[in-house]
């Protein structure tokens, strides 16, 4: 496509529409703009432009009801999203709907620009997908921030794919819910979708749980039971907390992804695989392979495609419409309805959130449950928030509270207990808040002496050359003073 192609721009903000004529004409292409769909509809219809930019609101059609149209008319044309209504079932439409890219507003001119020359510049023959379910209006990933919209964008591509996905983030973030979502909206939707809990099964049984095992195959093995690959046949698989998976599952898990089929415990014959695997984990598998406790060829076959959920404390805005979610959901649980205050918001976007998404989830049911009031108040909150703090002591040291730290390590022995039930493996909880604090505890220290490594040393009680060891297995970049 030369750059003298015509670009159509359907926008019924007229500054918008300026701005966009303005950035692409600079960038040599011709705009023809409208601010209504029935105009961009007839140029589309008459073959004009090559390529079409449009809102999804606008006054006389929306914008995702008409790409099937356009779809239709003129497979080959590509189309290019754009929506303030910022979430990700726009995201997931637009995309089935045939939209080359989804753009949420507001937006960055020189990446508009950029994707513009990649969708001129794409060969023909645009992927046709199936649509969305009637059943899809309401998703479970809740926010607008920057960091969500990368997400929703991402997730948008991979629906109608088998591509493995590993998602990350800390306990709380969504990771299930966005692996979830993965599956009920993409290509598989139709088929099962099973999850397993590596932290949760004993280590002795995740490889018959997993493959599924022969009758006789070890004792109290009665009969034959297939395993969760077979259970998820023609679905998706999710692995959740696959840092947790010991060695010998790893290397039989390795097997499948190489090679497309598995054996059953005490089986001879090969059983062929047909199933998506999504893993997701709180911990850092770079750390643990240096360790020896993961496989690094199986990180790799794992993170074709890596998802990194922010924490709840870096996306902040997004607070104010996770509260109004989960106060529609303990509405439609029967309790009461119930509104809060803007100032109760604006004081909840100032806590730290060691336990996300769903701490937050929690604090809102208590507030409805025990808050007799119909609107919540600035008052209520803080009494909430000052009872999970005295829960944990008062104390503001860095072991009790001042920088979340205790809070990170009861959000660890709390999970640990609970999903191993008293048959704990060898790498415990010890391993896991070593794993989160060491090398943040390195970084802050080499900042807070310029890069100097004697100095932080001496700070940390360590030797230097065992500093120097763990900044480089940590990969910890020390630059002119500059730690990352």
């Amino acid at each position: 496509m030369t750059a003298t192609a015509t670009v159509l721009v359907a926008d019924d903000d007229r500054g918008i529409r300026t701005v966009l004529s303005q950035a692409l004409g600079r960038a040599g292409y011709e705009v023809k703009a409208t601010g209504n769909a029935a105009t961009l509809w007839r140029w589309v219809a008459d073959g004009e432009g090559d390529l079409v930019i449009t809102d999804v609101v606008m006054p006389d059609e929306n914008g995702l009801d008409l790409l099937p149209r356009i779809k239709k008319a003129r497979p080959d044309l590509r189309v290019i999203v754009m929506s303030a209504q910022s979430t990700l079932l726009t995201a997931v439409k637009a995309t089935q709907r045939g939209a080359f890219e989804y753009l949420p507003k507001p937006f960055d001119i020189k990446e508009l620009i950029g994707m513009v020359r990649r969708a001129l510049a794409a060969p023909e023959g645009v992927q046709r997908v199936a649509p969305l379910s009637s059943d899809s209006e309401m998703l479970p990933i809740i926010g607008r921030s920057t960091a969500m919209q990368e997400i929703y964008r991402t997730l948008a591509r991979l629906m109608n794919t088998d591509l493995t996905v590993m998602i990350t983030g800390e306990s709380g973030t969504g990771k299930e819910l966005v692996a979830r979502a993965l599956h009920d909206y993409g290509k598989r939707r139709n088929g099962p979708w099973v999850a397993i809990n590596m932290a949760a099964i004993p280590r002795e049984l995740i490889e018959s749980e997993l493959f599924g095992h022969e009758k006789g195959a070890f004792t109290g093995a009665m009969q034959r039971l297939p395993g969760r690959f077979e259970q998820a046949e023609s679905g998706t698989l999710f692995l959740d907390e696959i840092g947790d998976m010991p060695p010998e599952a790893q290397t039989r898990l390795l097997r499948v992804l190489q090679e497309g089929e598995f054996t059953s415990v005490g089986g001879r014959t090969p059983i062929r695989a047909n199933v998506r695997i999504i893993a997701a984990t709180h911990r850092d598998l770079t750390y643990l392979i240096r360790q020896g406790l993961f496989r690094e060829d199986l990180y790799y076959r794992l993170n074709v495609v890596p998802i990194r959920l922010p924490p709840l404390r870096e996306r902040p805005e997004d607070i104010g419409e996770l509260v109004q979610h989960f106060l529609r959901q303990t509405a439609a649980a029967g309790l009461t309805e119930k509104g809060i205050e803007f100032e109760a918001i604006e004081r909840l976007k100032r806590e730290r959130w060691p336990g996300n998404v769903r701490e937050l989830e929690n604090l809102v049911r208590r507030l409805v449950a025990l808050h007799t009031q119909d609107i919540i108040s600035l008052d209520s909150v803080e009494f909430e928030l000052s009872q999970v703090k005295g829960a944990g002591g008062d104390d503001q040291s860095p072991v009790n509270g001042g920088n979340g730290l205790s809070d990170m390590v009861e959000r660890h022995v709390r999970d640990y207990f609970n999903s191993h039930d008293g048959d704990f493996p060898p790498a415990g909880v010890y391993d896991r808040v070593l794993c989160e604090i060491e090398r943040p505890l390195i970084a802050i220290t080499l900042e807070a002496t310029k890069g100097n490594q004697i100095k932080a040393a001496q700070i940390l009680g360590l030797n230097r050359n065992t500093l120097r060891k763990k900044i480089r297995d940590l990969d910890i970049t020390v630059n002119r003073g500059q730690v990352r």
